[in-house]
């Protein structure tokens, strides 16, 4: 009996103690002005409800509080809009006090002088050095010619196999990229370089927490391992006397205005194999996934790529008016980027006091621009659980408003026209030289990431 009494005491102790606390947290962030919500715990917040319930934490917190209120998720307080107007006023309105407010684990594994942690003039400086990389004329010249000999190399001996398309895409990202890069060392280098690569990924959206066996910890130590790799690539570079054309080269070259120091360069590295793997990896899947259940979707985008394809000689490779031809192409990438929400929002932080939608948004808080809903407003997209790329042509492939899954304002996504050249020619030889069907059983995540825990297997054969 007494034992009895004592674990009753325990526990209503507590729920009495855990209320007190959750009561303290609200008490603490409850400042004038600020719009309705909830924080959660202290230092943890609604990480743990935001990661795993995702899009119906978001529903249940705007049916209660409307379409702008306060959260704490990754790690900080923040300010969570889903209404599609002011999400694109925040975002086109940098130089008014917002600026990239990613997570803090995001930052220490990216790096500090990677263009989201960076601000002013020093993100112009690294806009700068990355644009002279990715501009459309070096896409032209020399990034599209060595996607196209990958592609071909990647894709060329599916034929008659079951394939886990998804680890196919993540590694068709991740090695393109690094081909661009350092074009001679990719191969050797690329066995090493991978795994530590995909376990930084993972870390960048986790609780900044350092410890074992963390999704964060595992990412950090990724991080300097990958640092190591990329100083002895610098060094091995500077040392050699012969003068490759790849972005090394250029970043190291004599002529080239943007000086960077071996820290912005491996950061700027690090950059450009993270921004486009997820986008372009994913997207790549989840259209392979769409052009399945969709067969006069696929009949359509073939028939593009049949067009092209009837004016070269097999050896020949994609060129650039070629890639510009391909109109129902991006359709179908912008419509599987929309559908399967590749990315749910984009993080900016306040730099002052501001005042936003008739509140005042404390310096230093966080404004999660929250656009997966907005994928979804039928006023929008009419039938928008409909996968139907028409509706881009219609409107016009880059006049939409509200369609911002590449951001907005000067924080536009720089790589997007490299993502959608990579993508672009991946489609092109996959669906005219496969037919495939799924294996099943394979069951997606929708949030935090798109995904398939166990992979994503179909049959693929030849036409």
């Amino acid at each position: 009996m007494a034992a009895f009494v004592v674990i009753v005491v325990l526990f209503w102790g507590l729920c009495i103690f855990c209320t007190a606390l959750l009561r303290w947290n609200e008490l603490k962030y409850r400042k004038k002005g600020l719009p309705p919500g909830t924080m959660g715990w202290p230092v943890f917040g609604e990480t743990t409800e935001f990661l795993r319930q995702g899009p119906s934490f978001m529903k249940t917190q705007r049916s209660r509080f409307g379409s702008f209120f306060k959260s704490h998720i990754l790690g900080c307080p923040t300010i969570v809009s889903m209404d599609p107007e002011l999400n694109r006023y925040i975002l086109v309105n940098e130089a008014k006090g917002l600026v990239p407010g990613y997570p803090q684990s995001m930052l220490d594994i990216l790096g500090k002088c990677n263009i989201a942690a960076v601000h002013g003039s020093a993100h112009k400086y690294m806009r700068g050095a990355l644009l002279s990389l990715i501009s459309p004329t070096m896409i032209k010249d020399q990034l599209l010619p060595k996607i196209d000999d990958f592609m071909r190399c990647h894709l060329s001996n599916w034929d008659d196999k079951i394939i886990d398309i998804q680890q196919k895409t993540k590694e068709m990202a991740f090695l393109s990229s690094l081909r661009q890069i350092a074009s001679s060392e990719a191969s050797s280098i690329s066995q090493e370089f991978m795994p530590e690569f995909f376990k930084l990924v993972l870390g960048t959206l986790s609780l900044p927490i350092n410890l074992p066996n963390t999704n964060y910890h595992r990412g950090f130590q990724a991080r300097k391992n990958i640092t190591s790799l990329l100083r002895k690539l610098l060094e091995d570079r500077r040392a050699s006397t012969e003068n490759q054309q790849d972005m090394l080269g250029i970043l190291l070259g004599e002529e080239n205005k943007y000086k960077l120091s071996d820290d912005e360069m491996i950061d700027l590295i690090i950059t450009i194999l993270y921004s486009g793997y997820e986008t372009v990896s994913t997207t790549s899947m989840m259209a392979i996934k769409y052009l399945h259940d969709h067969p006069k979707v696929l009949e359509e985008l073939r028939k593009e790529h049949m067009a092209i394809r009837e004016k070269k000689k097999p050896e020949d490779p994609i060129y650039y008016e070629d890639y510009k031809s391909m109109r129902f192409t991006r359709a179908v990438i912008y419509e599987t980027s929309r559908l399967a929400t590749i990315v749910n929002g984009v993080l900016r932080k306040t730099t002052r006091d501001m005042d936003i939608n008739g509140y005042v948004i404390p310096k230093g808080w966080r404004i999660y621009v929250y656009t997966r809903e907005v994928n979804y407003d039928p006023h929008l997209y009419p039938d928008p659980f409909t996968f139907n790329p028409w509706r881009w042509l219609e409107k016009g492939l880059d006049n939409q408003h509200h369609f911002l899954i590449f951001g907005g304002g000067t924080r536009q996504c720089p790589g997007k026209e490299l993502g959608l050249a990579e993508i672009s020619t991946f489609l092109h030889y996959f669906v005219t030289k496969y037919k495939w069907e799924e294996v099943g059983g394979d069951k997606l995540m929708e949030f935090p990431r798109v995904e398939a825990r166990n992979g994503f297997r179909i049959r693929v054969s030849n036409q």
